[in-house]
């Protein structure tokens, strides 16, 4: 009797769950008559060249994510939120891209870079080379680079930018300017002396050295730039944040010199330099904070490093230089790092604020010369469900308690990872503990310290001149090379008139930002 009464309860709550308008099938037919008449709008292909590109990479951003990112989206609005519609959502261009690495069905963040930036698939752990290339063998990696699409910008005379919520040497970026047998071979204090000595660089000397003039990069890690034992700049006391470099090389001053005779190039650290300058009389610009921590949506004091929402949000577009375009806002590259340590609430709002940036650039692009791709290197063994009814709190309870251990659970649940728990030989109890804190780390079906990448496809979205070449399921390793094509850059410039084209600006923002843990 008191199961038949939870029941209709259920049933009684959730037919109140549903709008009035919902409940009038003209309002769903409407809808799709709308959402047909702009598919059949879209027959009219742009075949513009594109002037700008931007890849905006949303590190680890699945498609679990982006559902769950969207619902909170619409809850943080008021609404149910199952309804909402994420800027990329609004993308009229949608593929999925298969992430695998040469080596691995799984992928990592290395080899994916690879694929998205330079075009080619690779093996796991491995930046900017081919997949002749074995992890951690400095001596196979020569004659094997691979160049990004960034290097074929600047092959054409275009600027280009890097932005990122995570290292600048982290796997997801460096792909677009280094060729690595490691990924975490971030300064020579963290490689091997058999690769030393066989002549490898580390990533962040080939950030200065590689492409030297790069306009914006922006983002984390500037331990690796400073030589071994000096401290930082803004936590002095700090042993864990020294210097790492054992050839004694300042990389921040190698980058200063390297630009040409008369070009102002200025290195920041933190938000108040950055908002201090006269952008119109910089020519390059590094900022660098160390290795951002704080997802950037619970940041915003005046003290804050240079990751912080504040850095970006208060710049507005194109003018840091002239030529290049750099989003105001984001998160990206922290999505990642919250999926691997289980805090779903982390990742989501990370996801959350990629999307807010893809909707400035949205409104602040044109269409006609602006080619917009949104993806994400991979997934996460990251779900959400247990028949939860319509507006139910993204991070809330499912409706149901299990039918084996009588015990409720979270909606939201990982296939591995630290929240795995075991309390008197039984799983945890969910309701005993704040499962909607910040810090919390859902439950998963494997102990792990840290959760894996998932391997499924995931989303590609395009907007813009040339969107409609992402369609369909490809390699992930095509995304490049639709955009040069689009572009009229690398080796796609058969198609162009290239004596009546203008420069083009290219934007690379990583917002995994990624958000990684270093996946």
């Amino acid at each position: 009797m008191k199961a038949l009464l939870v029941l209709l309860l259920t049933q009684l709550c959730s037919a109140s769950l549903v709008p009035e308008r919902e409940k009038d099938p003209e309002y769903w037919r409407r809808q799709a008559q709308e959402t047909l008449r702009n598919a059949l709008r879209l027959q009219r292909l742009n075949q513009n060249v594109a002037k700008n590109l931007i890849l905006f990479l949303g590190d680890g951003m699945g498609v679990s994510t982006v559902t769950a990112a969207r619902i909170l989206k619409g809850q943080l609005q008021h609404g149910q939120g199952e309804e909402s519609l994420l800027e990329m959502d609004k993308f009229p261009f949608v593929a999925l891209a298969k992430t695998y690495n040469t080596n691995a069905q799984v992928p990592d963040s290395a080899g994916t870079a690879t694929a998205y930036l330079c075009g080619v698939k690779a093996n796991e752990g491995t930046l900017g080379v081919s997949a002749s290339v074995t992890r951690d063998h400095c001596n196979t990696t020569k004659g094997q680079e691979v160049t990004s699409i960034l290097h074929w910008a600047k092959e054409a005379g275009k600027a280009v930018g890097i932005v990122t919520t995570t290292r600048v040497t982290h796997a997801t970026p460096s792909a677009a300017y280094a060729h690595s047998a490691n990924r975490d071979w971030y300064s020579d204090g963290e490689m091997p002396p058999d690769a030393l000595e066989g002549g490898c660089k580390d990533i962040a000397r080939q950030l200065v050295e590689n492409i030297p003039e790069i306009e914006v990069i922006l983002g984390g890690g500037r331990k690796y730039m400073y030589p071994k034992n000096v401290s930082d700049v803004e936590y002095p006391h700090e042993e864990k944040h020294r210097g790492t470099r054992l050839d004694g090389r300042n990389l921040v001053q190698a980058w200063q010199k390297a630009k040409p005779h008369g070009k102002v190039a200025e290195y920041v650290w933190h938000r108040r330099g950055l908002l201090a300058l006269n952008f119109s009389r910089v020519d390059f610009l590094l900022g660098e904070s160390l290795h951002p921590r704080v997802p950037w949506h619970q940041l915003g004091a005046l003290g804050e490093p240079l990751s912080c929402p504040g850095v970006l949000g208060q710049l507005q577009w194109s003018v840091i230089l002239p030529r290049v375009l750099l989003p105001p806002r984001g998160g990206g590259g922290r999505i990642d790092h919250g999926h691997h340590e289980g805090k779903a609430k982390q990742a989501l709002h990370e996801a959350v604020e990629l999307d807010r940036a893809i909707g400035l650039a949205t409104r602040l692009t044109s269409t006609q010369d602006t080619l917009s791709v949104v993806t994400a290197d991979h997934s996460h063994v990251f779900t959400f469900g247990g028949y939860t009814p319509r507006g139910n709190p993204i991070f809330g309870l499912a409706p149901m308690q299990s039918d084996v251990d009588r015990k409720p659970f979270t909606s939201i649940l990982y296939g591995n990872g630290p929240g795995y728990k075991i309390v008197a030989g039984e799983r945890e109890n969910v309701s005993a503990v704040d499962f909607a804190h910040a810090d919390y780390q859902a439950q998963s079906a494997v102990p792990l310290r840290q959760e894996t990448h998932g391997g499924e496809d995931v989303a590609v979205f395009a907007r813009g001149p040339m969107a409609h070449l992402l369609h369909g399921v490809h390699e992930q390793n095509y995304i490049p090379h639709a955009m040069a094509y689009a572009a009229c850059i690398g080796s796609n410039r058969g198609h162009c008139n290239t004596a009546a084209r203008p420069a083009m600006p290219l934007l690379l923002p990583f917002l995994s930002l990624l958000l990684l843990l270093l996946c």
